[in-house]
């Protein structure tokens, strides 16, 4: 289902979207058919967005992508796919500028795997993910939080478990077949300037 379009809505409610995160050029991992330069006019600061899909290469290595290229980094529905989320993750900050903001949409294992795995739903998944648990029935969990604590040079602005329109009352289905169902975390980086990593955050800058 297209999972990006329908987390338009939701983030037309949240002016940091607007205003900072999708702000300047960016390119959108994983885009398929569903890319969100499709809504750029919902978005005034968002210029040119490049998608980058399996065509374009290995999105786990971004081959051929310059390092600090681009001003935004969006990804939905793509970091399940790769082999290791983690290398893919410095990959994807590697071509982030200082400053800029990564925005990934992953699925939570709890509602969309819903307790079995290799997935049921989708096959090509590699693994599944959680906001944080000590014990899990996954063989192959990633805890989100503990995978952005290995990640150098960068500020968690939002880590969000999306189940606002989850229906847990509904007999076990892929609900991300559903038109208004979201079943995922959402993760908000941003990649620290060298001003800000020597000052150990968004500190004002010291007065003489």
């Amino acid at each position: 289902m297209r999972e990006a379009s329908k987390s338009i809505m939701r983030r037309l409610t949240d002016s940091r979207f607007a205003t900072r995160y999708f702000v300047g050029e960016g390119i959108d991992i994983g885009s398929g058919p569903d890319p969100i330069s499709f809504y750029a006019e919902l978005f005034p600061l968002m210029r040119e967005v490049r998608s980058w899909d399996l065509a374009d290469g290995d999105a786990q290595y971004l081959e051929g992508v310059p390092d600090a290229s681009f001003d935004f980094v969006h990804s939905s529905h793509c970091l399940e796919h790769m082999r290791d989320p983690l290398v893919a993750l410095r990959n994807w900050l590697r071509v982030l500028k200082p400053g800029g903001h990564m925005v990934v949409l992953v699925p939570d294992e709890d509602l969309y795997e819903q307790g079995v795995f290799p997935s049921t739903f989708n096959a090509d998944h590699k693994c599944t993910f959680t906001l944080y648990k000590k014990t899990t029935w996954s063989p192959r969990s990633v805890n989100v939080l503990a995978l952005i604590a290995q990640l150098d040079g960068v500020m968690p602005l939002k880590v969000e478990l999306l189940d606002s329109t989850f229906l847990y009352r509904m007999e076990r289905m892929d609900q991300t077949m559903l038109p208004a169902s979201e079943c995922a975390i959402e993760v908000v980086l941003r990649k620290a300037t060298a001003a800000e990593a020597a000052r150990g955050g968004r500190l004002p800058e010291p007065r003489n």
